[in-house]
């Protein structure tokens, strides 16, 4: 084999070489923009933000607020003395070109026995006004404790299907919504999904509620990827404190990019969960936080929609 051969046959090696490099180093530079549109602006929610508002901005104060901050979707929670106003609540933000989609139930030892007055004036608003949303619920320890497993299966998936009805009234859906102890342990979540025979329920998973399965993060995702309908953010540090602004912490980047290669396809909750402040500016601290991390990800087709 002559020398000239022999310097052709190793060039053409070598660039096949690099050009296997190239494409292997692509494919892991675009690894983590397999769903594009995941964190576009439009697919953003407000959530956790009327309780937490120092304003105590009317719905539509609040709907003007929303929109100046460009949110489509808006997740409505309360307090008692807020229900009064969710008819208009939901005149404000259709007004203003927002979703409505999702309203927040709270599940504790009084509803033994059955939907509590609060519950039905959610589900009263949603049907005068012919609106159908997603009704969040999270249930309090205090509902099931002291039950064997069977008997917390049981009595949690019986108020979940009893919801679940009185939703369809309205056209409504129902997801779980993770909140602390058993009934938000995923596994258990799927479990209560199952026993009720109801195809039709999702989960809303809560960074925030969920430091405790950071290092499974991973697996906690193939567990409820096929009811999985929201993912609400935060900051995220393990023994830091429980609600930060998403970019202050060490372990939210990690995650965020691993629901955009889990190929998830819901909605990205933004929340305004901090106590005696301005609720815009701590939606706002978390949006900025939020384009920063999609920055350094590569997100560029996601940013352009800032």
């Amino acid at each position: 084999m002559n020398s000239a051969y022999m310097k052709s046959w190793l060039t053409f090696t070598l660039l096949i070489i690099a050009i296997l490099l190239l494409v292997g180093c692509s494919i892991e530079e675009n690894s983590s923009t397999v769903n594009k549109y995941l964190f576009q602006k439009d697919n953003l929610l407000a959530w956790c933000v009327i309780p937490y508002d120092n304003q105590n901005r009317s719905p539509s104060e609040r709907a003007e607020m929303l929109s100046d901050l460009g949110f489509a979707k808006f997740a409505y929670d309360w307090r008692d003395h807020h229900l009064p106003d969710f008819p208009e609540e939901i005149i404000e933000l259709e007004a203003h070109g927002i979703e409505l989609s999702a309203a927040w139930l709270w599940i504790d030892e009084r509803s033994s026995d059955g939907l509590l007055p609060e519950h039905d004036k959610i589900f009263d608003a949603l049907e005068e006004s012919a609106i159908s949303t997603r009704i969040w619920v999270g249930l309090h320890d205090n509902f099931y404790d002291g039950l064997s497993e069977e008997q917390k299966l049981a009595k949690v998936s019986g108020i979940i299907s009893e919801i679940h009805s009185r939703a369809q009234l309205s056209g409504s859906t129902v997801a779980l919504y993770n909140h602390g102890g058993w009934a938000s342990e995923p596994e258990n979540q799927v479990r209560i999904i199952k026993a009720t025979g109801r195809d039709d329920i999702g989960i809303v998973f809560n960074f925030h509620h969920a430091h405790k399965h950071i290092d499974r993060f991973d697996e906690v995702l193939d567990t409820i990827m096929p009811w999985l309908v929201t993912v609400n953010l935060n900051g995220m540090e393990k023994d830091g404190a429980h609600i930060l602004d998403i970019g202050k912490g060490d372990y939210e980047k990690k995650m965020i990019r691993s629901l955009l290669n889990s190929g998830f396809s819901g909605e990205i909750g933004i929340i305004g969960h901090t106590e005696g402040e301005d609720v815009r500016n701590v939606l706002q601290r978390n949006l900025d936080g939020l384009q920063k991390i999609l920055a350094s990800l590569g997100e560029t087709d996601a940013l352009k929609s800032y």
